[in-house]
């Protein structure tokens, strides 16, 4: 072999020396990179496991943190039992028995409130409490009671309430004193605050009386909230209550409370007022701001902001077919302890339309209207506007009641009757001949500060019994 032919072998095989080289170096460093990306790996694994062992622990700890807000949202649970006690009135017979009958009304609602829960509202726990809280004008109540004759003297019904409300401790009677819609509003803020509680499973909702409630209802449409509330039925429920029912469920829980609103007619008081003239005793309805309706509703039943009144007839006798008639309640009246009658004034007593008619002490009188029962009754229902047509200078453009009628005298004298029915702010002070409204309490006897209505009466104490003997005028500009 030769030199040149060595040569050539050694050429070669630094070639393939080089190549091995080059081999080990490639995979040296992909070696590297699978080792960094495997570190990569490892420390993301790492860092999953660490997260997923924290959330863990943060899940387990949510979770008992949930279980102790379940177990305290299902603790103390009740049911709630709201009642306008001026109109949801308990059965005579378990008023007339003052303290005894309050315990037997309390122990009578609690069992029907439980027997209805156990029956138709299941997922109710059983162990469920019953608050019930009615809300009412004590002296107002007792006093319609006593005249109604459902009881002899009014603290019958005080002994009652404080029975109902010693037999059992979460049920209470609170007596919100007079005055217009002051049950009514306690009523509505108790509803709204009690229906987003979570301790409060169901409300029972006794309101039947008072359309006034169906603002307050009319404000809930989704069947989460609707079937949590139950209307109780009493009375027959009211035109607007009676449309919604179908959105609540309801129930009438037998001889618990009365199902007719009080009459006062056949009773010696009402007689005895039915003596006084008519004009003086005629009660209007809503559109007069009355505390009753067609002298049917009892006079100490509140509403909420403006109630829409169920139609009824015009003549009390349809109503109660015991009630008297207007020959046989004068015939028997009771005498009233007054004095003697003094003349009112007429139209010969006024100069002209300019004078105010006053007594001896400066008061201003109200002339004495003779009108029309059953025409009042049809007049009011024709939405005319007072001002327009008592004044002359209605300032609403336009305005919501008619101006467009053709009145005719009887009209005049029965919408001048129902203005009349509404206090004057200036009381007797009152100097504009034009005033339409009333300075008097229409059904006052001269020399009583009180009148049929008791402390509901929308007039004030001082426009009670005023002196209706006119002595002197009062032209404008003068004193």
């Amino acid at each position: 072999m030769t030199d040149h032919d060595l040569r050539q072998r050694f050429e070669m095989l630094k070639g393939v020396e080089h190549h091995k080289n080059e081999l080990i170096l490639e995979l040296l460093s992909r070696v590297d990179r699978l080792d960094e990306a495997y570190q990569q790996m490892a420390l993301d694994h790492q860092r999953e496991t660490q997260f997923n062992r924290e959330g863990q622990l943060r899940e387990r700890k949510l979770q008992d943190e949930l279980r102790k807000i379940k177990s305290f949202m299902n603790r103390d649970p009740f049911v709630l039992v709201l009642v306008d006690g001026d109109g949801m009135i308990f059965e005579d017979n378990m008023i007339r028995k003052g303290e005894i009958g309050g315990k037997e009304a309390a122990a009578d609602l609690w069992n029907g409130i439980k027997d209805h829960v156990h029956d138709k509202l299941p997922d109710i726990p059983s162990d469920c409490k019953i608050v019930t809280r009615i809300y009412a004008n004590m002296k107002g109540l007792s006093d319609v009671c006593c005249k109604a004759g459902l009881v002899d003297k009014p603290a019958i019904i005080e002994e009652f309430y404080r029975g109902f409300t010693g037999s059992k401790v979460l049920f209470d009677f609170i007596d919100v004193g007079p005055g217009k819609d002051r049950a009514d509003e306690k009523i509505t803020e108790l509803f709204k605050l009690h229906l987003s509680n979570f301790h409060c499973q169901h409300i029972f909702f006794g309101c039947s009386h008072d359309n006034g409630y169906a603002r307050l209802l009319e404000q809930y449409t989704e069947p989460m909230i609707t079937d949590r509330i139950t209307l109780l039925e009493g009375v027959p429920f009211e035109k607007e209550l009676y449309a919604m029912k179908a959105k609540y469920s309801t129930v009438k829980l037998e001889n618990m409370f009365r199902c007719t609103k009080i009459n006062v007619y056949n009773q010696p008081l009402y007689a005895a007022s039915q003596a006084l003239p008519q004009h003086l005793l005629q009660p209007t309805n809503d559109t007069a701001l009355s505390p009753i309706h067609n002298g049917y509703q009892s006079p100490y039943q509140p509403t909420i902001g403006t109630s829409t009144p169920s139609p009824a007839p015009s003549n009390p006798s349809t109503m109660n077919p015991k009630a008297p008639t207007w020959a046989s309640a004068a015939t028997n009246a009771v005498q009233i302890a007054s004095p003697p009658a003094t003349p009112t004034p007429s139209a010969s007593t006024l100069a002209s339309s300019t004078e105010i008619p006053r007594n001896r002490i400066g008061q201003r009188i109200d002339p004495a209207t003779v009108y029309d029962k059953e025409e009042v009754d049809r007049v009011r229902k024709m939405k005319l506007c007072n001002v327009h047509f008592l004044r002359g200078d209605c300032g609403y453009d336009p305005c919501t009641h008619s101006h467009s009628k053709k009145l005719s005298k009887a009209e005049m004298v029965a919408l001048r009757t129902v203005a009349r029915m509404v206090p004057c702010r200036q009381g007797t002070t009152c100097d504009d001949p034009k005033c339409m409204y009333g300075h008097r309490c229409p059904v006052s006897v001269t020399g009583r500060r009180d009148c049929l209505f008791g402390d509901n009466c929308k007039f004030e104490r001082d426009l009670h019994g005023l002196d209706l003997n006119v002595v002197r005028t009062t032209k404008i500009g003068k004193k």
